[in-house]
């Protein structure tokens, strides 16, 4: 039995959850367990979590912490109570070989004190804190997202550590045939998708309208977020465009290098400064077709659109070259199979 935790925030964690599913062997028993429903498609049992926070998770009442050794654990919660209860009986009742943890330092530590083998899903970014400290020194493996020549993209664990595993990044659209794009349109214009995910932007539809104004040439569609329109499969859109404008979160960021489209990345604020350190190690030598944003622009979209469509989007290869999620499985493996042994 492989258990495999989904962090609720966004929808990346749940989208690479079920990409390391094809890449088990046929009878796998694996369990997903989250505060997130039950994903479409998802064939397997899934223990549903009750919620550990009543409002903004990045406000911490007193204590929150236990005097800064988790990140989130509310002292009386009555949510936190239930969640972990539900995970220790799970343990109990199936005795896991390993959890994929992705991510959460206390899920993590729960399952460690239970004997069981831990497999953790790494992040960018300053994971330099005590809390991390804690639930990376106790994972049998540390899996990184993105390859292994990319400089500086989490601090937190040792370059030379035995138990890291650079599995490139994989989305769940690797393998796809890229959708034949239509025509160039009679009059010339080209085609911008914007990616607004569901973790928070600083995208506003004030600033899109803008861009649209400013680049008569090309036309916007808006992807995700609050005002963008919410598609379950987002590939033909990203094989149609001619530029991809995206924020800086690891699943969108596979999902662009899958479809190997040239991109504008344009980092939103997140804790451990995540996107802003993938996005400084995208733009850090040249490799990939990305130019990279502080912001959304104000001014200046048409010479930005036409340096990046000049671009080969073909050069995401090095980023994300198809195989990570069947790299991820055989760790799984590796780990589960040591059980007992």
């Amino acid at each position: 039995m492989i258990g495999y935790y989904v962090h609720h925030h966004g929808r990346g964690h749940v989208t690479r959850a079920g990409s390391l599913l094809a890449h088990l062997p046929s009878g796998t028993e694996v369990t997903g367990l989250s505060s997130l429903p039950r994903p479409p498609g998802w064939p397997q049992l899934w223990v549903q979590l009750d919620p550990d926070a009543d409002a903004d998770p990045f406000e911490l009442p007193e204590d929150a912490t236990a005097g800064g050794t988790f990140h989130w654990v509310p002292r009386g919660h009555p949510g936190l109570r239930s969640r972990m209860s539900t995970i220790s009986r799970w343990i109990d009742a199936t005795r896991p070989d390993v959890v994929v943890v992705d991510t959460s330092v206390e899920v993590a530590t729960l399952c460690r004190l239970h004997g069981v083998p831990v497999v953790s899903l790494i992040q960018p970014g300053d994971r330099t804190d005590p809390p991390h400290t804690l639930g990376l020194g106790l994972a049998e493996r540390l899996v990184a997202p993105w390859p292994a020549d990319v400089a500086d993209v989490e601090r937190g664990v040792a370059p030379d550590d035995p138990r890291l595993v650079h599995v490139g990044a994989f989305s769940r659209f690797d393998g796809r045939e890229p959708v034949t794009t239509a025509a160039p349109s009679e009059d010339g214009t080209r085609d911008v998708v914007v990616l607004s995910g569901a973790g928070g932007s600083a995208l506003t539809t004030k600033g899109l309208d803008r861009a649209r104004a400013s680049t008569p040439g090309w036309t916007w569609t808006l992807l995700g977020g609050p005002d963008g329109t919410w598609v379950d499969d987002p590939w033909a859109a990203l094989c149609r465009a001619d530029v991809v404008v995206t924020h800086a979160g690891q699943n969108a960021l596979a999902e662009v290098a899958a479809a190997r489209r040239p991109a504008v990345v344009i980092p939103q604020e997140r804790p451990h400064d995540e996107q802003r350190t993938s996005a400084a190690a995208l733009g850090a030598d040249g490799r990939l077709p990305v130019v990279v944003l502080d912001e959304f622009l104000d001014a200046g979209w048409p010479d930005v659109l036409d340096r990046v469509a000049a671009l080969d989007g073909a050069g995401w290869a090095v980023w994300n070259d198809g195989k990570g999620a069947r790299r991820l499985a055989e760790v799984v493996l590796e780990v589960a199979g040591r059980v007992g042994a």
